[in-house]
């Protein structure tokens, strides 16, 4: 485990802190030791140099998890560049906004993925690198050294999604990514032995630092792109892994497969975020892996993460969030600004190195999320101010209360109401719709779309959204209107609209 050192360094330092040959990167039938996966970062970063970028352009990548997509955040900090990942479950729509907004230099993708994009899609200024092509090319690169760029330059932009309007990019440091990684590595006890299965997208926060923190332990990441829960199972037990992270339908999905007994003994410790665990979970995922610790967790895109739970506290606190990991003030603030009394309930607030450096090319929506520190606050500076409303209880665990916005999250998946009514509206059926989320025991919510339109079109409405959205964001439900409820301003009355169809 590394030491909890706070000075944070340029991010492509991490895999070459006391270089060993224990394993750092397993990809499908490749294996990297760690001397190997810091030369392969020094070639990727070398043929980016050679592509006529300069310091502080973006490059995107919209891949699977490919070796090059691992390596990527940092190969491209090592460049200067920024790297902006993209969620290679989005369709174009949704990419081609995130690279006409992060005004992309260079898109690493796919030749069936670009073959999917339409005129227009990939900005004029925007050049496209094939994977097939950077697979080929890599070994013959002469590796670019280690960098000496300064921790507070911006590294990467990862794109989630507001509770209005189109994705937007957090803008993320060395700093941020380093002293995170760093973090999580030391609270977890991640050390050489272990192996970090990552199933989730590299375009999350969440997912990003599974690769990042098992690098800053000397562990071996071994990434994976599945369909069935008995894939996750089967990978747990070939590549003998030890640590585990997802989200509350993730744990629901692989409960109810029937792992093979040494499997399940197998693992170490399971990390969830993306969403709440009941206490029905928490006492499942108790019974059915013995071995494991379970470390319930909270997070924010815009501070990386701000909460853990030790696991010999989640058996008598199964809700808690917990308190803040290292590297991270958590105060719980009333509107005036003063902190709360116990168990009294205010807006969580993120103070520290972890907060991100804003919204990309968004001021007005940055100035709204992160804003002067309270004054309580040791740190100072700019704090993420979370719209989420917490409890702190007499021991410090803090409990999440609400959430202020209307973000739907589908198995971990922030989604934006507006990029699903926006791509019904598109579809010439729908002259208008409203999206929110309800509570489902599988995917934590569910989509539910109502639109004011004939109903005799909700097949056409289906095939295209189908053709437009990822299928988390699908609608579970469709309800049609005559008219849509709307409040003394003229806009929707989304709270009657949502009772309504619940009714």
């Amino acid at each position: 485990m590394r030491a909890l050192d706070p000075i944070p360094r340029p991010l492509d330092h991490l895999v070459s802190m006391g270089l060993t040959s224990d394993i750092a990167l397993i990809s499908r039938d490749q294996s990297f030791d760690y001397a190997a996966l810091a030369a392969l970062v020094g070639k990727m970063a070398a043929m980016l140099s050679n592509q006529g970028l300069v310091a502080g352009d973006r490059i995107a990548t919209w891949l699977p998890k490919t070796v090059q997509a691992c390596i990527m955040p940092l190969a491209a900090a090592r460049a200067g560049l920024v790297h902006v990942p993209i969620n290679p479950l989005l369709k174009r729509a949704q990419v081609a906004h995130i690279l006409a907004d992060s005004g992309a230099r260079m898109l690493i993708t796919s030749k069936g993925r670009a073959d999917t994009l339409e005129a227009g899609d990939c900005p004029q200024s925007c050049v496209l690198w094939f994977e097939e092509a950077v697979r080929t090319d890599i070994e013959s690169a002469a590796p670019l050294p280690l960098s000496a760029h300064d921790p507070d330059m911006l590294a990467a932009i990862l794109y989630t999604s507001g509770s209005t309007g189109k994705p937007k990019g957090v803008m993320l440091s060395h700093a941020n990514m380093w002293l995170g990684a760093i973090s999580v590595a030391h609270y977890l006890a991640l050390t050489p032995a272990d192996r970090v299965l990552g199933v989730l997208p590299l375009s999350f926060d969440y997912g990003q630092n599974q690769l990042l923190s098992a690098w800053a332990a000397g562990a071996a990441a071994v990434p994976l792109d599945y369909l069935l829960a008995k894939d996750v199972a089967k990978a747990v037990e070939r590549y003998q892994i030890t640590t585990l992270a997802g989200v509350p339908p993730l744990w629901m999905q692989l409960l109810d497969y029937n792992w093979p007994p040494d499997a399940a003994a197998r693992l170490r410790r399971i990390t969830n975020s993306g969403g709440a665990l009941t206490p029905a979970l928490v006492e499942r995922l108790r019974t059915y892996f013995l071995a494991a610790d379970i470390y319930p967790m909270y997070g924010l895109t815009e501070a990386f993460r701000s909460t853990w739970l030790d696991p010999t506290l989640v058996a008598a606190h199964p809700t808690s969030m917990g308190c803040a990991i290292p590297f991270a003030e958590i105060l719980v603030i009333r509107a005036d600004g003063s902190v709360t009394d116990d168990d009294e309930p205010g807006e969580l607030v993120h103070c520290g190195p972890l907060v991100a450096q804003g919204y990309w090319n968004d001021s007005d929506r940055s100035a709204e999320r992160f804003r002067p520190a309270p004054v309580a606050s040791s740190y100072g500076g700019t704090a993420v101010w979370s719209g989420d409303t917490v409890r702190r209880d007499r021991q410090g665990l803090l409990y999440f209360v609400g959430r202020d916005d209307e973000m739907i999250k589908v198995s971990g998946n922030r989604i934006s109401p507006s990029e699903i009514e926006e791509a019904a509206a598109a579809s010439g059926v729908a002259a208008e719709a409203v999206a929110f989320g309800v509570v489902d025991e599988r995917l934590g919510q569910a989509v539910v779309l109502v639109v004011r339109g004939d109903a005799s079109s909700e097949v056409v409405l289906r095939e295209h959204l189908k053709r437009e959205l990822p299928g988390f964001m699908m609608p579970r439900d469709i309800f049609w209107r005559d008219s849509l409820p709307r409040n003394a301003n003229g806009k929707f009355d989304r709270g009657a609209i949502k009772a309504e169809a619940a009714a």
